[in-house]
């Protein structure tokens, strides 16, 4: 990723961001701050590889947008009843998850574009719940300009020392993905209770 940054410059970035958003395994912290450390050293400078950054994801996240688009609710309805049993989902956990992102969905992408893994996954629901195209683009444009621009700046204001931040983002990583293995820990309790309950 270093390699193709350092030789392609914003063309590198943008393709190294669009990817990440489509194998969210791809680390986009290290793309964005070395992207920053080579503004502070080369030609690039930091607005051109925010801009480059936050296109790439724009188009990453309206690929995944059109994707759960076309798979729709129907399919995945029937995904469920094939693979519900083994997945242990059933219909109605289907229709309460898109009846909560309906009704949730804009703070839901803004703020998701700012949380690694879940940044690139959200786009999905958002294309299979219907929500409209112009409002999530705006959205996720909004909320990777930020992710973006705050990583490329701390990677120019570090420079050789761009890395550095790599750790604490990684901390931010693992708490953020702690505190959403928590809701879902709570809410498939809550989601049993109700089961009892009602049965």
């Amino acid at each position: 990723m270093i390699g193709i940054i350092a030789d392609y410059g914003y063309l590198g970035v943008f393709l190294m961001i669009f990817l990440e958003n489509i194998f969210p395994p791809i680390p986009s912290e290290v793309i964005l701050t070395f992207g920053g450390f080579m503004a502070a050293i080369t030609r690039m400078n930091v607005a051109g590889v925010a801009t480059a950054a936050t296109t790439g994801s724009l188009l990453g996240a309206a690929a995944l947008y059109l994707l759960g688009h076309k798979l729709g609710q129907k399919r995945l309805e029937s995904l469920v009843l094939r693979w519900g049993r083994v997945l242990h989902i059933r219909q109605r956990d289907i229709d309460r998850s898109l009846a909560w992102f309906s009704r949730y969905q804009g703070k839901t992408v803004f703020f998701c574009r700012m949380v690694p893994l879940v940044r690139s996954l959200i786009s999905v629901p958002a294309g299979i719940s219907g929500m409209p195209f112009g409002v999530f683009m705006l959205l996720t444009a909004l909320g990777s300009a930020i992710w973006n621009t705050a990583l490329v700046c701390a990677g120019a204001a570090l420079g050789e020392r761009w890395d550095s931040v790599l750790g604490l983002l990684h901390a931010y990583s693992r708490a953020t993905c702690c505190l959403l293995a928590v809701g879902m820990v709570a809410g498939f309790v809550v989601l049993l209770v109700r089961r009892r309950t009602a049965g």
